[in-house]
């Protein structure tokens, strides 16, 4: 016994340390693409061109998350590691070759008819469009296909990393991906429009892939094409619950970008900009949040403990509401001010500020009901049960394009921002049931009390944001860059301070406990 303690000890540790490399690494990502975002506003403003792109780029997206994404943690990972365990370091190597052999293979001949079939591509996602802006979304295709092998290559190398707890190289991929647009759009604009933002993504790609090959140090690879091997067939297993939800995911993705153009050419890029600053929240909170308790959920589930199951489970839903709360309720007073000091710069106009603030108002409503979606969905995965998620995805698909097709004509753009809150909503909600019938109950989780709480705290600093922000408009009128960022920062830092101080009134235990944490970590105590 006296050995476990320390061996613990280091494991923990070495959690630890992966989860702050990890962490920063998300960090760097998030800020690099927000960089990314307004330097797209700043030379290309939310035109047609812009819109077209972001419809090329995301069929890349699609492609990575359906092949690779979806895989990753749900197969690669644990069937890399298990193997790396049990037969060694040569059996790994030898899986990881016949498993990029294979993604190499399948994605290759996915880029070769990216590229003989970008203009029925085009019309099939940007059929909304005029000829020649589909012209220049086929073209743009063409020059992010090859992305594609590149995306799908680092994610399957990502994996093995991971397996290898070698965490620094991937954990700065995505980072390094925003750099290639940062490069490429600043020195190619001149010459070659929004093309120069297809240049960056394929850039961005190919610096993906390179940033993670220092980490194959000791790694024997070669081309090898056993489709028989027990583990490989081990990982398509695993991944086949994921890959049919997904399917619909992109399925749905791909009719929003189609609808989309189809209610004017702006609108692809004003949903873009303002599904930025949704995500920036739910990213930072929600899905940070889920990947930190999985592992204590998986835990617990293995041990057959529900009772602590629960109570982990209900920690996390309770921080997720302690935190997205004020967020929800901050970028609803201050959503338009902080577009405008972001984007409203260069070409993106105060036109352009007016319609990506509504598009934000309507995805708002739907962002607490996405971020609680994730501890949820996560229960179901700590429970080897990845079906679940997946038909209950289905069916959020269903109530999207019910919605998206009955608000598409009297709305336009804003009915399909609306479906897609409708879609989270239903999805949470759906969740929520079939956890309460899964783990016998929600009533002892507290997430009435804790949601209470939230939302009179974030009423007080929706009060306070709005007095201080009408003040400092006041006393600082103006359109400049120092007045947009007083009208931020002034009212952002009031509204914080107000909740802290409701929070803590209203004995908002989560917050509390959130507080002590920081205390501890950044006052040099131990804290248990």
């Amino acid at each position: 016994m006296a050995e476990v303690a320390p061996k613990t000890a280091v494991e923990e540790g070495g959690i630890a340390r992966a989860a702050g490399v990890i962490a920063l690494g998300n960090i760097a990502s998030r800020v690099l693409g927000l960089a990314r975002v307004q330097l797209i506003a700043y030379l290309f403003g939310a035109s047609g061109l812009v819109s077209a792109f972001l419809v090329a780029s995301t069929v890349p997206t699609m492609i990575y998350d359906l092949l690779i994404g979806g895989m990753l943690s749900a197969a690669l990972v644990p069937v890399f590691s298990q193997v790396a365990e049990q037969q060694g370091k040569p059996a790994l190597w030898a899986l990881f070759s016949r498993v990029a052999s294979l993604v190499a293979v399948i994605l290759a001949a996915l880029v070769l008819a990216i590229e003989l079939l970008a203009p029925q591509i085009a019309w099939l996602l940007g059929g909304g469009f005029d000829a020649d802006l589909q012209a220049a979304l086929a073209q743009m295709l063409r020059i992010i296909a090859p992305a594609v092998l590149f995306f799908g290559l680092s994610g399957v190398l990502t994996g093995l990393l991971y397996a290898l707890r070698r965490f620094s190289y991937p954990a700065f991929g995505a980072a390094v991906f925003n750099l290639g647009i940062l490069i490429a759009a600043p020195l190619l604009a001149g010459r070659l429009d929004a093309m120069s933002l297809a240049v960056g993504v394929l850039l961005g790609s190919v610096l993906q892939l390179t940033i993670q090959l220092p980490g194959l140090r000791g790694v024997r690879l070669r081309f090898r094409l056993e489709l028989r091997d027990p583990a490989l067939r081990r990982i398509l297993t695993l991944y086949v619950p994921i890959a049919l939800g997904l399917i619909v995911s992109n399925l749905q993705i791909a009719v929003d970008r189609r609808l989309a153009s189809s209610t004017g050419e702006n609108s692809v890029a004003w949903m873009a900009n303002a599904t930025t600053l949704f995500q920036l929240p739910h990213g930072l909170v929600a899905v940070a949040i889920s990947l930190a308790v999985l592992p204590t959920l998986s835990r617990f589930s293995a041990r057959g403990d529900e009772g602590s199951f629960r109570s982990t489970l209900g920690q996390g839903l309770r921080l997720v509401l302690a935190l997205i709360l004020p967020a929800t309720v901050g970028l609803l007073v201050l959503g338009q001010p902080v577009i405008a000091l972001l984007f409203q710069h260069g070409k993106f106009s105060a036109y352009d500020t007016v319609w990506v603030s509504a598009a934000l108002r309507y995805y708002l409503l739907g962002l607490v009901f996405a971020s609680i979606d994730w501890p949820l969905n996560y229960a179901f995965y700590a429970r080897q049960d990845t079906l679940t998620p997946a038909l209950v995805g289905v069916l959020s698909v269903i109530v999207y394009l019910g919605v998206a097709l009955s608000l598409l004509a009297p709305l336009g753009m804003l009915g399909l921002v609306l479906a897609d809150s409708a879609k989270h909503f239903s999805h949470a909600v759906t969740m929520l049931i079939l956890t309460r019938r899964r783990i016998g109950g929600l009533g002892e989780l507290g997430l009435g009390p804790a949601a209470l709480k939230a939302l009179l705290a974030s009423a007080a600093m929706a009060v306070a944001m709005l007095v201080t922000f009408a003040g400092v408009t006041y006393l600082w009128p103006g359109a400049g860059l120092g007045s947009r960022f007083l009208a931020v920062a002034v009212p952002g830092a009031a509204g914080v301070l107000v909740y802290v101080l409701s929070a803590r009134l209203l004995k908002l235990q989560e917050l509390m406990f959130l507080g002590g944490r920081l205390r501890a970590r950044f006052g040099g105590r131990r804290f248990d």
